[in-house]
C-alpha cells in the first residue's frame, strides 16, 4: 500500500540527495560569492516567477531581517514584489523585460543577481541574468536538471537533480535556507 510519504517523499529525498552529492561545491561557491559581495557593501538581487518568485521573496526576507542570528540587516531585494513596476514594464514593454529593467535601474557592478527558474528557460529571468552579466554583476542561478538556457548566462548554476517542478521547488527553498545560513555566518562572523 502506497502512503503519501512513499509517493512524494522518496522523490524529494532522492532529488535532495542527488543534488547535494553532485552540486554541493556549487552551493558553497554561491554562498561565498554572495557573502563576499554583501561584506563589500554590495547587494543581492533576486528574480523568478510564480513559486520561484515566492522563493526570491523568502530568501530576501531572511537576509534583510534575520535567518538564525541577531545581526545587522543584509541588503537583498526581490525584484518580484513591486506590482506597479512589474505591471508598468509589462504593459509598456513586455513581461520578458520586467526583471531586466529593474536590474538596469538597481544593479551595480559587484552586486549578485540570483535567478530562480525550475525550467531554466524563463525568458524574463534569462534576460535579466544576461543583462546583469554584461554590467559586471555576478550571475548565479537555481534551476532543475534541464536548466540549459541559464547555463550561458550564469557564472554559478546549481541544478536540482530532478525534472519534477514540485520537487525542484522544494529543494530550491531548502537550498535557499542553507544559502542564508552560510551567508549569515560568513558575513557576520560566526
Amino acid at each position: 500500500m502506497k502512503t503519501l510519504a512513499n509517493i512524494s517523499g522518496n522523490d524529494l529525498v532522492g532529488a535532495l540527495k542527488d543534488t547535494l552529492a553532485t552540486q554541493c561545491n556549487v552551493l558553497i561557491e554561491i554562498a561565498e560569492a554572495v557573502a563576499s559581495a554583501l561584506a563589500a557593501g554590495r547587494k543581492l538581487l533576486l528574480c523568478g516567477n510564480g513559486g520561484s518568485a515566492a522563493d526570491c521573496q523568502h530568501i530576501a526576507a531572511e537576509l534583510v531581517n534575520r535567518f538564525r542570528m541577531e545581526r545587522r540587516p543584509l541588503p537583498a531585494i526581490a525584484l518580484t514584489t513591486d506590482t506597479s513596476i512589474l505591471t508598468a514594464i509589462a504593459n509598456d514593454y513586455s513581461f520578458d523585460d520586467v526583471f531586466v529593467k529593474q536590474v538596469q535601474a538597481l544593479g551595480c557592478q559587484g552586486d549578485v543577481l540570483l535567478g530562480v527558474s525550475t525550467s531554466g528557460s524563463s525568458e524574463n529571468v534569462v534576460r535579466a541574468l544576461a543583462e546583469a552579466k554584461s554590467m559586471g554583476i555576478l550571475t548565479v542561478g537555481l534551476t532543475g536538471a534541464e536548466g540549459s538556457a541559464m547555463e550561458a548566462v550564469c557564472q554559478c548554476l546549481l541544478k536540482v537533480q530532478s525534472t519534477d517542478t514540485p520537487r525542484i521547488q522544494e529543494v530550491h527553498i531548502f537550498l535557499g535556507h542553507v544559502l542564508c545560513d552560510m551567508v549569515e555566518r560568513k558575513v557576520c562572523g560566526e
